[in-house]
């Protein structure tokens, strides 16, 4: 046994990441005493700028973008109770396809091993119990989201440690519900075509591969002002319009795959902790 304690850390691509997909975990381990450690891979250029300004667009000024994301994800840290917050600062390569995943610099166009070898110092560093990234899609296709997880478990294997390693995801009877209450809230959005709907529903997994179920539900008030301290980014606004209850009985369940593990825990496990603890 060591004084150290036991560390969560979670590996996302930009600010508002954290919040997101892992808000509600990071919120309730840091309650209930762990370290928790946030690597954020990009700086978030590609978010909108002033008015919701696009990456090409005027007004749009990439540096100020990644200034005000960095000041976001700070204070989204601080709602959450992060213990440390680690950016590598790889440029945002936005969407697939966009001409920024061709950009000199991108996180995209970063080779995997350079950026797994800084990861791994990271990890070598905080020697986390418990690592959280997406899963090899990124989960729903992002090139960064897809690097992040490149690079994690590249960085893994650099190293002797042995943690439980999970893959963030959702099921599908929630992407449905999901699907349902954004018409609700969006009632001028259209019908998506075909193909996208096909996408759709395969986002996510269905609820029996899912190994690993944490009710975060008393900490979804944090998540929500983690979320809504990124109040740049316009694809926020639809969570932050379903007030905070309609949020937490949406979003405080967190959901996901575990792919590594030494500690022998049943499964499915409803603590990301289970067997260490």
């Amino acid at each position: 046994m060591t004084d150290r304690p036991l560390t969560l850390m979670a590996v996302h691509a930009h600010p508002d990441d954290e919040a997101t997909g892992t808000g509600g975990v990071l919120a309730r381990y840091a309650a209930e005493g762990m370290r928790t450690v946030l690597v954020t891979c990009t700086d978030g250029r590609c978010g909108d700028g002033p008015g919701g300004s696009k990456p090409g667009d005027p007004g749009h000024d990439p540096e100020a973008v990644a200034l005000m994301r960095r000041q976001e994800l700070e204070a989204s840290c601080d709602v959450l109770k992060i213990s440390h917050l680690e950016t590598l600062d790889y440029a945002d390569s936005g969407m697939m396809g966009w001409p920024s995943n061709d950009a000199p610099g991108s996180f995209w166009q970063t080779p995997v091993a350079e950026g797994a070898a800084r990861l791994a110092e990271l990890m070598r560093h905080y020697r986390p119990d418990v690592v959280v990234t997406y899963d090899e899609n990124g989960f729903y296709g992002h090139p960064d989201h897809i690097q992040a997880h490149r690079i994690t478990m590249a960085a893994l294997e650099m190293t002797d440690l042995a943690p439980k390693v999970y893959w963030t995801t959702m099921p599908r009877s929630a992407m449905r519900r999901f699907g349902e209450i954004m018409r609700e809230f969006a009632e001028d959005m259209p019908e998506p075509d075909p193909a996208e709907a096909a996408a759709l529903a395969e986002i996510g997994l269905p609820d029996d591969e899912i190994t690993t179920w944490v009710d975060t539900t008393p900490f979804s008030g944090q998540k929500f002002d983690a979320l809504a301290a990124h109040a740049s980014q316009g694809e926020n606004i639809f969570f932050l319009r379903m007030g905070k209850e309609r949020f937490g009985a949406l979003m405080g369940m967190e959901t996901f795959v575990r792919v590594k593990d030494t500690t022998g825990a049943s499964v499915p496990e409803n603590d990301l902790f289970a067997g260490l603890r």
